[in-house]
Order: C-alpha cells, then structure tokens, then sequence
C-alpha cells in the first residue's frame, strides 16, 4: 500500500507550532495546578523518628521533627498548599518546646495544621513518668530520682493517675494561719514608696510557731511561706526562724502601700517533710527521695506518676525587628498535659491577675493562630497567652482545666508607644475553663489586658480562686485602648472560695468604649473579707454597658461600682446576693452609672449598699429609675440608711420603680422565668433566654462543664470557713 504524504506549507507549520505550544502550556498548568492543590501531609507517631520521611509509613516522632521538616520545604519553595502535620494517637514525652516562628508559618490559602484524632486525641506530655514507687511503711511511699539526687533537677507540681497532688504543707490544702503582726526593715530604700530590696518580719501566733520543729538539714533552703493578702499572693522562702518569739523573716522587694502583708493576710508553709501528714500529700528531698502518703485505694501496682520537666508547650513568635508575624497555624485535636512552674530564688508577687505569670501557650507578633477541640490540662501557670502585636486568632471547642493559674490572658499590662502592637481581633468561644489557681490563686478565668475588639463567648468558667473575666488594665481616666470588647453569654460561676477579696465575676477597670458584658449568668462567687461581687466595676471604668445578665449568689452584691463614669447597667436580674444587692462606692460630679429596667429579688440584707461611708449613694450622679424590687420576706424593704420606698423616691431615686413581685415562676429553685409579664412590662424590663449562656455543642460536651455536685458542696463548706470575721 503506497502512503502519500501531503507537504506542509510553511504557513500550516506556523499554525502547527503555535497550537504545541498551547498545548504544552496547557500541560504544564494542568501539572502546576496539580502540585498546588496537593496538600503536604507530614507525620508523627510515639514510634517514629526523626531520621524517617515523615510519611505514614516511616512517620516522625516529635512536633519539633515536624517544624524543622516544614521550615525545610519553606525554604526549597516545595510548599503550595494546605500543610498537615498529622499527630497520630498516643502518648508523646516533649523534651523541648516547640518553637513556631513566621518561618513555619503559613498563609491564608495554605496554612500549617497539626492535627490529632478527634475522637483519640494524642497527648503530648511536658513531664516524665517517675519510677515504681515502694513501700516505707502502710501509709508512706517514696521513689528515688536520680535527675533529683545527681543532677540538680527539682519541681514544684505532681501528677498521680491523671490528677493533680500536692506539696506538703501546713495547715493542709485549703486551711490557712492568720498573720499576727509585720515589721518591714528596708534594706537597699528608693525615692519611691517600695524599698528596691526589704527584709519582713512576720509574727506569727505562738500556737502556730510549733509548725516549723524538728526541720532535717538543709529543709530550710526550700521552705515557702505563702500568703494571701487581699487580691494577691507572695511566695517567699523563709530565711530565718527566730522561735523565741515566733516569728519567720523573708527578704524580697518591698511591700507595696495598697497591698502589703498585714494582720488580715494568712498564710501556709510549704514543703517540708514534717508537714507530710495528710493523704494526696507529698515531699521532694534533695537526696533524690520523693516521699508520698497514698490515698484510699491507691496501690503501688496501680500508681503512675509524672512530673514537669518544662514550662511551656508551645512558644510562637514572629520577628520583632522586622514586623514579619508567625501566622496561619492550627492547632486541632491535640492533648497537652503537665507543665510546671518553679519559684525563683528571690520568691515572687505576681500581682494583680498574676499578671507577670508565663502561659505555658504563649504566643507575641502573631496572627491568625487557632486552637480548636484541644485539651490543656495539669499546668503550672496560665494555659494560653496572646501577648504582644496578636490578631485575628482562636480558642474554639477547648477544655482547659487544672490549671496553676488561669485560662486565656490577652494583650500586655504595658501599652505600648506603637499601636501596632496592640493585640486585638482574639476570639475565645465555646470552651470550658475550670479549677485553676492551684499555684497563683489571683489568676483569672479569661483576662484581657490592653487589648480591643476581642470576644470572649459562650464559656463555662469555673473554680477559680479570684475573678472570672477580667476586662482593661488602666486604673483611673487616663488613656486606655481597651476599646469593644465582648463579653457575653458566659457561664461564671464557684468563683473565690473566700480566699481572696476584691474580686468580680466580671471584673472591668478603665476607659472602654464599645465593652459590652451582656447575656452572661453569674452566681457564687464569695470573697474572703471585702469584694464578693457578680458585676464589678472597678477604678475608672466608663462607657460599659451591662445588660440581660443574671446575677445571683454572690457575697458581697450582684453588682458594684466603684468608681467610673457613663456606664450602663440596665435589664438585669440580680436575686439573692448576700450582704446587699446594687453597692456603690465613690461619687464624682459627672454621671457615674444609669440603674434602669433592672429586676432586684432577694431575701436579706439592703437594697443598696456602701462601704465607704454614709450617703454615697444620696451624694451620687446617678440615673436609678425603672426598677423592680421584690423581698417576699418584707413587704415594705429598707433600701438605703434605713429608708423605705417612699422616703428613698423624696430624694430622686427610682420614681417610676416598684416594689412588686416580678412574678419569675420558681426563684427559690433558681427558675427566673416568668409566669407573666405583668410586673415586668410596668418597668419596661425584656425578657432574654438566661439557659443560653454557657458552651454549646452536643450533650457529652454540655456535660462536661458541669461541676461535680461534690465539689459545690465542698465550695459551700469552705466559703463558711475561710471568711473573715473580725477577729
């Protein structure tokens, strides 16, 4: 068969060449397309290596082996896509942190996410499991370390079967000594109030003295006195015992003139081996030795323990110098467990919050980082920490509980001359956040330092030993950029354990502008002396508005002002709060607050109240109208300095109120509900959905936040205990 071959114009080779062309291009954007939507998969197993590829197959086996695999595809450009590291289920000893800086971060399109099971969650552990305990006698165990013995290595918390024990102390856990008496003597003075350096003496009673007996060589090195002392705690080891009359002496920087140790301070002593006497209890000696008395049914067979060897998780931070952020890393479905905290050689007050208390999440110059369905637990410090120049980033769906401290700390105590470096844009939604305080009981459920247009929402927050929310950190009417945030539909509650004072379920300080603190229930929260209160607002806070939240059980009254300006506290219930009901503490010529369309139900003390002297709240520029006050007790109710109804409206307070059943359908089983709006429409007050405050989700996860009916009645019986009397 004879083939004839047609020949090709030159204008025909043209039109050749141009369609290879478009077809090789075509190719090649079909490849390229195919390589950027091929997500990267990295991963991690307890039984990889570091030397493998990181495939499923031959994983890794740390988080850090995963960054610096990330960091190297950054730099060979071989990363277009969504990366995920994924954290395959058990259990991980960190011997590191894992440091994420904008060189293993992602972008919008392709992010960096390290990514447990949801329903196996890995658990990364910042400890070590210590040896076989053995027996010294039936109610005595210990453990050699040799890290202790040989090393130099020391820690301050304890885990036994998953659950936090503590050190041995006098008087036990929850029971304190009161101070008799302190004497400061200066050592290095400075022009200012605070001496740079200070010694203190502390009085104690003589029936308390006997504490410190019998102390082994060397003990008196790791002795701490800890004190609580109105909103804040100091930790000081002992330098001295001078038993011939009673007193222990401590060194450290100078007492402050708002918050010093003084005769209404108490105070525990902590670790040595003669204050080992109770079960869960336990001593560290620098032999090696870790001592240890078992609870009820604990074994030795069944016994695991583990100590910190770290503080810190996760560090993240972009580059200062040049302003490039870390960014776009998530963080899913992972279980971070024991991290520790040790006191310095000098001791510490933190202050206010614990302010300057390390998270063992922290995380400066960084946007769009997110925590979702994770687990922080067994901490020494706070959880997690937006620091410094954080945007636009989440903690969604998490459970952060025992914690050393608090939860979520946002923003600095400092404001900084560049407003760039203001954090803001932080969203914390949905999580449960409870029992912390075991190492700084002045630490905060969810705190917000300088920082603006953050939401906390729809959290459980429980079980702490100051406030629950706290919002700005300017005390006064200076400038404060803590502008718009949001918070609302929370849960707060169990707060104080009559520990500490000065304390609020939400606690608010300074010019805020845009804050809202709406659609939130409150109860139970109970100081030691002063300051037990639902909605607090402290030194200068102005333009806030408080409404649709019900506040009740609480010591001191549902809500104070202190002093502050333009806030708005309107369609509230406040029933049952203790010693008073609205408080009221310092008048200034310009309006402080407006009281409107508010319900006030309770059943002892006054309506309002003032610790400050007599006729504050006559002398006060306040709107107080519209209100609805009910003590089914007391038909005709004291209101102010022994004023009924009629008496309090000659002298312009609350002329179109009533004192009226609200009609709520069961109040004395905390159903505030309405059986009719008769009362409740005369006042103009709104009815809102309190049941919606709290996480949502499904039914296992709502469980979850309840508290054990154990541990409220174990809160009950301390608040009876811990209160200050007088005496």
């Amino acid at each position: 068969m004879n083939i004839k071959i047609k020949p090709v114009s030159r204008e025909n080779l043209k039109k050749t060449g141009t369609i290879r062309k478009i077809f090789l291009l075509i190719v090649l954007v079909v490849a390229g397309l195919g390589e950027i939507s091929a997500a990267q998969r990295i991963y991690i197993s307890p039984t990889g290596n570091d030397m493998n590829k990181g495939t499923k197959e031959l994983p890794l086996a740390t988080l850090t082996g995963a960054r610096d695999r990330v960091r190297q595809l950054r730099e060979q450009k071989l990363l277009t896509d969504t990366v995920y590291i994924h954290v395959l289920p058990g259990d991980y000893f960190m011997k590191e942190p894992l440091y994420l800086t904008y060189r293993e971060g992602g972008t919008p399109q392709a992010p960096v996410v390290f990514e447990g099971d949801a329903t196996n969650r890995p658990v990364l552990y910042g400890g070590m499991k210590l040896g076989r305990f053995e027996e010294v006698n039936a109610n005595l165990w210990r453990v050699f370390i040799p890290e202790v013995a040989y090393y130099g290595f020391y820690f301050e918390q304890l885990y036994i079967n998953g659950e936090r024990r503590f050190r041995a102390q006098t008087p036990t856990h929850g029971n304190f000594y009161m101070v008799k008496d302190v004497e400061e003597i200066p050592i290095d003075q400075t022009t200012g109030q605070t001496a740079r350096f200070a010694s203190q003496k502390i009085k104690l009673n003589v029936s308390d003295i006997h504490i410190l007996d019998d102390l082994k060589v060397g003990e008196l090195d790791d002795i701490l006195a800890v004190f609580h002392q109105k909103w804040s705690e100091t930790r000081q080891f002992i330098k001295h015992i001078n038993k011939a009359d009673s007193s222990i002496y401590i060194t450290g920087r100078g007492m402050v003139s708002w918050i010093p140790i003084d005769k209404k301070s108490r105070y525990y002593i902590e670790n040595y081996f003669g204050a080992l006497d109770s079960p869960g209890e336990w001593f560290l000696s620098r032999d090696g030795y870790l001592y240890y008395i078992p609870l009820k049914g604990e074994t030795i067979n069944n016994t695991e323990c583990i100590a910190p060897v770290m503080d810190k998780f996760i560090v993240i931070s972009g580059d200062e110098s040049t302003g490039e952020k870390a960014g776009h890393i998530h963080f899913k479905n992972l279980s971070f467990q024991v991290s520790g905290y040790k006191t310095p050689v000098r001791g510490n007050s933190t202050g206010q919050a614990a302010s300057s208390t390390d998270a063992a999440i922290m995380v400066d110059f960084a946007k769009n980082i997110e925590f979702s369905n994770c687990e922080i637990t067994h901490t020494g410090q706070y959880a997690i920490w937006f620091r410094r120049a954080c945007s636009g980033s989440s903690v969604k769906h998490c459970h952060l509980h025992d914690l050393g401290a608090g939860g979520v700390k946002i923003g600095e105590t400092d404001i900084r001359p560049d407003s760039t470096e203001l954090t803001k844009y932080i969203t914390v939604d949905n999580n449960i956040i409870q029992h912390g305080g075991y190492v700084f009981p002045d630490a905060v459920g969810v705190i917000i330092f300088q920082g603006s247009d953050n939401t906390v929402t729809h959290n459980d927050i429980a079980d702490f030993r100051y406030s629950g929310v706290s919002v700005g950190w300017v005390w006064g009417y200076s400038f404060s950029p803590s502008k718009r945030n949001k918070i609302e539909f929370n849960h707060i509650h169990h707060l104080g354990w009559g520990e500490l004072c000065d304390m609020g379920g939400v606690y608010t300080l300074g010019q805020s502008e845009g804050t809202t603190v709406s659609n939130n229930v409150v109860h139970h929260v109970y100081s030691f002396d002063y300051g037990g209160w639902g909605l607090y607002n402290d030194e200068g806070s102005s333009s806030i508005i408080m409404e649709n939240n019900l506040v009740y059980n609480c010591k001191n009254a549902g809500f104070d002002h202190h002093y502050g300006k333009e806030n708005i506290i309107r369609n509230n219930i406040f029933a049952f709060n203790i010693l008073g009901q609205v408080q009221f503490n310092r008048p200034e010529e310009h309006q402080s607050f407006s009281f409107t369309n508010n319900i006030v139900y309770y059943r002892q003390g006054e309506i309002f109240v003032n610790n400050w002297g007599k006729e504050k709240w006559l002398k006060s520029n306040t709107e107080v109208d519209s209100n609805c006050y009910w003590n089914p007790l007391e038909p005709d109710p004291v209101f102010h300095l022994g004023m009924n109804f009629k008496v309090w409206q000659k002298h312009g307070k609350d002329r179109h109120s009533l004192v009226a059943d609200p009609l709520f359908k069961d109040p004395d089983n905390l159903d505030f509900h309405f059986k009719s709006l008769r009362t409740a429409r005369k006042i103009g007050f709104k009815p809102f959905d309190y049941t919606k405050a709290g996480v949502y989700g499904n039914e296992s996860w709502k469980k979850l936040a309840e508290l054990d009916p154990a541990l409220e009645e174990k809160f009950d019986k301390a608040v009876v205990k811990n209160r200050w009397t007088g005496e």
